[in-house]
C-alpha cells in the first residue's frame, strides 16, 4: 500500500502520453500502411535478489489483449473418444459457456503426434500469442513442448476447465498478466497494455499491476527500488522512483548482520576452545589410568617367585655309520653311449695287437 501513495497518477499519465506519442511518429515514419499494436510493460527494479523464485498473477482492469490474437487451447483426451471427437466436445462446452476468444482446440493426444517434430513445434510456437491448458494435463506439456515455449515465455497458462464460471476464469487469464520473479538478478518485467489502448486505461492498469506485486513479493523491507514503462522498441521511462530513506533502512540491516555474524563466530570458537579442553581432560585421564596399570603389572612381575627349573643329562649322540671305502671306490654307472663307444674302442685295439702279432719262425 505504501507504494501505492507513492505512485503520483499524473506523473504516470505524463510518461504514457509521451511514450504513445512516441509510437505514434515511429509508425507513422516507417510504416504507415501497417497498423501494428505495441505491447507496453512494465519494468520493476528491486532492492535485493529474491532468495526464492515466484511467479505472480496480476489482474488488471482493462485487458491487455487486442481482439485479433490467436489463443490456444490444450486439452486432456476423453475416454472413449476420438481427437475430432473431443475437439467438438469442447468447442461445444465454450459456446454453451459464452466463452470467446479461443482460435484453435488442440487435444493432448493430437499434440503427442502431429506436432512431435522438431519443426511442427517452432511451427505452432509462432502461429499463437497465447497458450492455455487444462490444469488436469499441465505436468504432462513441458516434455511435449519443448524448451523453446519456455525460453520465448510462452509457456501454457492453466484454467480449470470444470469450473461454474469458466468464461470468468478464462476472461481473467487472458486479459490479465503474470510477472515471473527469478532469484538469479534484480529486473523483472510483466505486460501490461497496448499501444491501443487510451491513457487512462493504461495508467489504470500500471497502478493495479504495482499494487499486487507490491503485495504479493514474498521479501521482507523496502522492496521496489524503481518502476520504468517501456515498449518494445522505445526507451524505458521512469514512472516511480524509491525514497533514499530505504537505502539506509537496508544499510542498517547489512551492518547489523555482520554483529550477528561476529557474535556467531565468536560463540563458535568459545565451543571449539571447550571442546579442546574436554579432550584434553579425557587425555589426561587416560595417560594417568595407563601408567597406573604399567605401575600394577611391575609390582606383578617383582612378586613372582622363580619356578624350578630340571637340569638335563648329557644325552650320547648316535654314531654314524661310516660309508665303506668300497662304496666309495666304486665308479658312477656310466650311460649306454659311453659303454658302446668303449667297446668299439677295445675292439678296434684287438685288431691292430693280432695284425702287429705275426708268426715268427722258429730256427732250427
Amino acid at each position: 500500500m505504501a507504494e501505492k501513495a507513492l505512485l503520483d497518477r499524473s506523473q504516470v499519465k505524463k510518461a504514457v502520453q509521451a511514450l504513445q506519442a512516441f509510437l505514434k511518429n515511429k509508425a507513422s515514419g516507417e510504416a504507415p500502411f501497417l497498423d501494428e499494436t505495441q505491447h507496453i510493460s512494465l519494468l520493476f527494479t528491486l532492492w535485493k535478489i529474491p532468495k526464492e523464485a515466484q511467479t505472480i498473477r496480476i489482474p488488471l482492469p482493462h485487458g491487455q489483449r487486442s481482439d485479433t490474437e490467436e489463443i490456444c487451447l490444450f486439452t486432456r483426451d476423453e475416454p472413449n473418444m476420438t481427437s475430432e471427437q473431443t475437439q467438438r466436445f469442447y468447442k461445444k462446452l465454450l459456446q454453451e459457456r459464452g466463452v470467446k476468444g479461443i482460435s484453435e482446440i488442440i487435444p493432448y493426444k493430437v499434440l503427442k503426434t502431429e506436432y512431435k517434430p522438431y519443426e511442427a513445434k517452432r511451427r505452432l510456437l509462432g502461429n499463437f500469442d497465447l497458450f492455455i491448458s487444462d490444469d488436469r494435463i499441465r505436468r504432462l506439456l513441458p516434455s511435449h513442448l519443448g524448451k523453446h515455449f519456455y525460453k520465448s515465455k510462452k509457456e501454457p497458462l492453466c484454467v480449470n476447465l470444470q469450473s461454474k464460471h469458466l468464461a470468468r476464469d478464462i476472461e481473467r487469464v487472458i486479459q490479465g498478466t503474470s510477472l515471473k520473479v527469478t532469484n538469479k538478478g534484480c529486473c523483472c518485467m510483466a505486460r501490461v497494455a497496448h499501444s491501443g489502448m487510451t491513457a487512462d486505461e493504461v495508467t489504470e492498469n500500471i497502478e493495479a499491476a504495482a499494487q499486487t506485486v507490491v503485495t504479493k513479493l514474498r521479501m521482507k523491507g523496502p522492496v521496489i527500488k524503481l518502476i520504468h514503462i517501456k515498449s518494445q522498441t522505445s526507451v524505458a521511462l521512469p514512472v516511480y522512483t524509491s525514497d533514499l530513506g530505504h537505502l539506509s533502512v537496508l544499510e542498517s540491516k547489512q551492518a547489523q548482520t555482520p554483529k550477528d555474524k561476529e557474535s556467531a563466530s565468536t560463540k563458535t570458537k568459545k565451543n571449539k576452545t571447550e571442546d579442546k579442553e574436554q579432550a584434553d581432560a579425557t587425555a589426561e585421564g587416560k595417560r594417568k589410568v595407563k601408567k597406573v596399570k604399567k605401575n600394577k603389572a611391575a609390582a606383578e612381575e617383582e612378586e613372582e617367585i622363580p619356578q624350578l627349573v630340571p637340569i638335563e643329562t648329557p644325552v650320547k649322540k648316535p654314531k654314524l655309520e661310516k660309508a665303506s671305502k668300497k662304496k666309495k671306490l666304486e665308479k658312477a654307472p656310466k650311460p649306454a653311449a659311453l659303454k658302446k663307444a668303449t667297446k668299439a674302442q677295445s675292439k678296434l685295439i684287438k685288431k691292430t695287437d693280432s695284425k702287429v702279432k705275426r708268426k715268427v719262425p722258429k730256427v732250427k
